[in-house]
């Protein structure tokens, strides 16, 4: 039986192949043009690096769709289901990604976060002002970059009201996840639904476009856009886990820090339920004055509430639901990886 390090290897193995290509279409699709500045500070973060996991999601969709072989797949020209004129579905995976990059830029200047994927926020290394106007400029670009894909054009409307209704959501979710901080009373309900708008809406995008720019039927596009859903809600409550679990040094940022900063998690609101006095489980609310006893002490007590293992429980179900709906695919290789991508999802470490 193949170890969960076996696995998560060979799943990140496949999609550093797909970032890759993602990589080096980037700069092909988002220039350093005049005013130099902005499109700089616009390209910062994806420069960066990061693991590309939702373009690789909206990648390996479209080669599952296709049956096609993933290591002599050209994503610039990919097969049409319909055998009309193909479609450039790489276009469509930095769209997202660019769409992921305006998001962290936003939320680092909301949270006045210094650090994002170990080099200076957007806001740090540049200021305030251009910052923003880097993450509206990406924000602009995606459905700029949507275009290139060459569908169809009653497709690529359909691809744009999905990317629109996505940035909305996602603002939305934001804007309840920063209401929930001033509430003791979130239910589960609701932190699922919060997490939905601001984490899993983009992987259900990134899920869903290849099968409306190819041409897929409805009952395809809808299953897709459910695994993305499924699969995003996992990932997003897995971070909540490993906040409390993987080393500060590993995190890249200190341990407990959602606690410390009384963001609701799904472990919190459990505990919650369970009778825990969540907001007395760090005696402060500083970041850099927390202690790792402290942290250790408050992961003890929420292990004890059953919250983490609920937690890990409620993240394995959405994920088995989200392989289920896996089933309107051929079963191929692609399809395969959708799975495993999931898995990881998961079982990653950090």
């Amino acid at each position: 039986m193949t170890s969960p390090e076996a696995r998560e290897e060979a799943v990140l193995e496949a999609v550093r192949h797909r970032r890759e290509q993602v990589n080096e279409a980037i700069p092909e699709e988002l220039p350093i043009q005049r005013p130099e500045r902005l499109y700089e500070a616009s390209r910062y973060l994806l420069d960066a690096g990061g693991k590309r996991l939702r373009p690789a999601v909206l990648l390996t969709t479209a080669e599952a769709l296709g049956d096609v072989d993933p290591l002599s797949t050209e994503y610039r020209s990919f097969p049409s289901l319909h055998e009309e004129d193909p479609v450039d579905v790489m276009a469509a995976a930095v769209s997202v990604e660019v769409i992921q990059s305006f998001t962290l830029i936003h939320d680092d200047i909301m949270d006045d976060d210094d650090l994002r994927r170990g080099v200076p926020a957007v806001h740090e290394a540049y200021d305030l002002e251009t910052a923003i106007l880097a993450g509206d400029t990406l924000y602009s670009k995606a459905f700029e970059i949507m275009l290139e894909t060459e569908a169809q054009s009653d497709r690529i409307v359909e691809a744009f009201d999905v990317l629109a209704t996505t940035c909305t959501k996602i603002c939305e979710g934001q804007s309840l996840d920063v209401t929930f901080e001033e509430r003791a009373d979130v239910s589960p309900e609701e932190y699922l639904e919060m997490i939905e708008q601001k984490t899993a809406v983009l992987y259900a995008a990134s899920a869903c476009l290849p099968a409306i720019l190819l041409g897929a039927d409805d009952d395809t596009i809808d299953a897709l856009y459910g695994y993305g859903l499924d699969i995003g809600r996992a990932f997003q409550i897995q971070d909540d886990v490993l906040d409390l679990t993987v080393p500060s040094e590993q995190l890249g940022k200190q341990r407990g820090s959602d606690l410390v900063e009384n963001k609701q998690t799904l472990i919190t609101v459990h505990a919650r339920r369970q009778g825990v006095d969540v907001n007395t489980l760090v005696d402060t609310d500083d970041v850099d004055a927390v202690t790792e006893s402290e942290i250790d002490d408050a992961v003890a007590e929420l292990e004890a509430a059953g919250s983490i293992a609920y937690s890990n429980e409620t993240a394995r179900d959405l994920v088995e639901q989200g392989k289920d709906r896996l089933e309107v695919l051929p079963d191929n290789e692609a399809r395969d990886l959708l799975c495993q991508i999931a898995d990881y999802l998961i079982e990653r470490g950090y």
